[in-house]
């Protein structure tokens, strides 16, 4: 059996009933074919993707003891690949040329990575469904007025409808993690671009975030944009009382300024 190593944020799901729940939260499969599992570690979830009827199924683990356990376990079929590679790192346009869905229990050290490599990606992932840390769940599926509303909130929920689907107790893992988590699903709405620059947009977010007790108007201050501007009604508020809507209005009306 494979030792799960604390550096890597390894903690084996050991529920198969969870499991299968869990590959079977996956809905929008006539959306895509192909299916890309991040750490799939011992082959939990692996074992109920192969069971479906998935034209490829790709599997990134970072860490060669798993790899070796899961060539044995499972082997390198016609339709199934283990890369021995860094997801975060990977060129998924480049090895991906047609859409895929995401799924995993992604390691709890890079699971907000993985969520802004997912934003990279957008355009070819029509769905995600991932087991995380309940507050990193709930983090990205909050709307504006919460405490836990963020940049990954924004972000994400402008392209896909998010969703908490159950949270998943300690006791299930090997070895138990110190934290509740949770499975989310994330599915991309119909709408592909927003209305508005989308780089000033990303920008905009992250900026007004970073001093999110501040008003728009002093945490914007590193871009440099014009009082003129910044004297309307909107930049007396803090980024977490606008709604994704509102944050896209803002980007356009700073567009309307003219491009920073």
């Amino acid at each position: 059996m494979v030792k799960a190593k604390k550096h890597l944020g390894q903690h084996f799901l050991k529920d198969f009933n969870i499991a299968r729940k869990i590959v079977g939260s996956l809905t929008d499969q006539n959306n895509y074919q192909q299916i890309v599992e991040i750490g799939p570690g011992t082959g939990v979830l692996t074992q109920y993707l192969i069971q479906q009827n998935w034209k490829d199924i790709t599997l990134f683990e970072i860490d060669e003891e798993s790899v070796e356990y899961l060539k044995k376990k499972i082997g390198d079929t016609r339709n199934l690949h283990i890369y021995h590679k860094d997801f975060l790192k990977a060129n998924l346009d480049e090895l991906f040329p047609e859409p895929f869905g995401l799924i995993g229990n992604f390691p709890y050290n890079i699971s907000s990575q993985i969520f802004f490599k997912l934003l990279e990606t957008r355009q070819k992932v029509p769905e995600l469904v991932g087991m995380v840390q309940r507050e990193v769940a709930e983090r990205i599926c909050a709307n504006e007025g919460s405490k836990t509303y963020g940049i990954l909130s924004v972000l994400i929920g402008a392209y896909y409808e998010r969703k908490l689907l159950f949270k998943v107790p300690n006791h299930v893992f090997l070895p138990p993690p110190k934290v509740t988590s949770a499975v989310i699903r994330l599915k991309r709405k119909s709408q592909t671009n927003l209305d508005c620059d989308e780089n000033l947009f990303f920008r905009i977010v992250k900026q007004g975030f970073q001093n999110r007790r501040k008003t728009l108007r002093n945490a914007l201050k590193p871009i440099n944009l014009p009082s003129e501007l910044t004297k309307q009604e909107v930049f007396g508020l803090r980024a977490e009382q606008l709604s994704i809507p509102q944050f896209i209005n803002l980007v356009k009306k700073i567009e309307s300024f003219g491009r920073t």
